[in-house]
């Protein structure tokens, strides 16, 4: 088994904004340089480039939601029909059942988006992240079914609430998970575990897959802007985009958090994001 590969991201250090001169002199302030019309465009592009990767992610949560109401409505029609056909107790029973079933997997996903919309804000606000975990899961539940994927959650009796954006901690971990069951194709495992971290003052979340694992030539790369080992979207509708991990890591590194990966090929890949505490 080859070793695991890991990034991390690299630091900055703060810069000042002004130096300090002697207490006998005082320096004259000095204006920043105007920019360039080429820095300008740059910055215009990357304002833009982030509006795209926020667009995308809440695209997918959207696609996913409204893909699996979609099955449950399904459901819900077929087994009306065949209450409707069978008018003997046994069928009429069952129908029901799997309808009200259904209804309530119904009520699942509308709370769930409706978090997204009024109880969750853009804002960082403490947060339990094992709510997201369970929310996400809830979108992903046919899913993985569908796929065979055996799905395990750790989370630490004694975790902390994170300070961060729910909405978008949530679009963070939906990219993760829907890469790792691509990862997988038919069948594996995932854990989703939550702890506080070993380094003070951080929870830590953790998405790990027993899928293919990433070369080690590509993982340089896989927070690159469009960078992406995909072809296009699979049977599900999903992935070839290159914004998802880009945009995952742009909004940990807006929390002030970190975010790593590990990755064995032929064994599996783990990100391991760490966020500040409330």
């Amino acid at each position: 088994m080859n070793a695991p590969n890991v990034i991390s991201p690299a630091t900055t250090t703060p810069v000042s904004s002004a130096a300090r001169t002697s207490d006998s002199v005082a320096a004259p302030l000095q204006s920043a340089a105007p920019l360039s019309d080429e820095q300008q465009y740059i910055q215009y592009l990357k304002a833009q480039l982030r509006q795209a990767q926020a667009m995308a992610s809440l695209g997918e949560l959207t696609s996913t939601a409204t893909h699996e109401f979609n099955n449950v409505l399904m459901t819900i029609i077929n087994y009306a029909q065949l209450g409707i056909r069978n008018r003997d107790d046994a069928s009429r029973d069952k129908a029901l059942g799997k309808i009200l079933e259904a209804s309530q997997r119904a009520a699942k996903i509308t709370g769930t988006i409706l978090a997204q919309a009024r109880n969750r804000s853009e804002s960082f606000e403490p947060t339990d992240l094992c709510g997201i975990v369970d929310d996400t899961l809830v979108l992903l539940e046919r899913e993985m079914n569908k796929y065979r994927v055996s799905v395990t959650t750790e989370f630490a009796a004694d975790v902390s609430q994170a300070m961060v954006s729910g909405n978008q901690i949530q679009r963070v971990l939906l990219n993760l998970l829907i890469n790792a069951r691509q990862a997988m194709g038919e069948g594996g495992s995932l854990l989703i575990r939550l702890r506080n971290s070993d380094e003070a003052g951080f929870v830590e979340l953790t998405v790990r897959d027993s899928g293919s694992g990433i070369p080690a030539d590509t993982l340089p790369h896989i927070f690159d802007s469009f960078f992406s080992t995909k072809s296009g979207p699979d049977d599900s509708g999903k992935g070839g985009t290159g914004l998802g991990l880009a945009a995952c890591k742009e909004i940990v590194d807006a929390h002030d958090g970190k975010i790593r990966v590990e990755s064995s090929v032929g064994v599996g890949t783990a990100f391991i994001i760490r966020l500040p505490k409330a």
